[in-house]
Parts: structure tokens; sequence; C-alpha cells
């Protein structure tokens, strides 16, 4: 536990939010996206086909899954609903809302974590705010509520 410097809340103790936590709810988000996910695919795939619909889909579905993300993450709780559910939220570093550019940049930076074998996402296993590689690309962290 630390406390944030020169924090919007000086004197709270922040405990960053572990690895199953963080796991835990990007796998409640994810059943919650996989519907509308799947809804565009399926009715792309009704009235287009080929490599058009396939491509059509995945733009529509990063959008939103993005649209997603960085709404809840800058918004008022400052988490997505799966990261409400499990008690942590997205701060900036300094324990402040994050704005809907720095929540956009943490998006799509999952994705270059995820290319590079996953280990942007395991950097938070040895690091000391339990930051990964998108935290740190969008001056994030992700903490205890």
């Amino acid at each position: 536990m630390e406390i944030i410097e020169e924090s919007i809340f000086p004197e709270q103790e922040v405990i960053y939010a572990g690895f199953w936590r963080r796991f835990g709810a990007a796998f409640v988000d994810g059943l919650i996206l996989i519907i509308p996910n799947m809804v565009v695919s399926y009715g792309l795939k009704a009235v287009m086909t080929g490599l058009t619909a396939t491509i059509l889909g995945m733009v529509i579905n990063y959008t939103t899954n993005w649209l997603y993300s960085a709404y809840f993450e800058s918004g008022q709780n400052q988490a997505t609903i799966g990261k409400q559910a499990l008690g942590i939220m997205v701060t900036d570093v300094n324990g402040g809302r994050l704005t809907f550019s720095a929540a956009s940049a943490r998006y799509w930076g999952k994705i270059i974590s995820g290319i590079i074998l996953l280990i942007g996402y395991l950097m938070m296993l040895w690091d000391d705010r339990n930051q990964t590689l998108h935290d740190k690309m969008a001056g994030a962290v992700v903490i205890m509520k």
C-alpha cells in the first residue's frame, strides 16, 4: 500500500487491484459485450458475404468495445460494469479521473499488450503498482474502490 503523491485523495491509502480481480472484471465485460458483437456478426453475415462482412464486423466490434471501455472508464464511476461488479476502478497515476482520450489509449494499448505474447498484461505481476503495459501507456492505475 502506498499513498499517491499529489493525489486528489492525498490521505487515502491505495490498494492496487490484483491479477485475478482484473481478469474477473474483463471476463464479466466480455460476457456483456459478446451479445452486441454476436448480433452484429450474424446480422452482417445475413446480408453480406465474404471478406467484406468479416472486416466490417471486426471494425464495428472493435469500435463498440472501445467506446464501451473508454466511456465507462472516463465516466463518473471510472469503471466498466465488470470493474464495478468486482469493486475496482481506473484512475490516472495521481488518483484523478482519466480523460476519454487517455481511456481510449488504454483500450488500444491492450491490443499491443496482447500482440507481444501477453507480456504487456503479465507486466503487472512484477510492477509495484500492478500496472500493465497499456496502463503505463495511458498513465493509469487500477485500484480497489
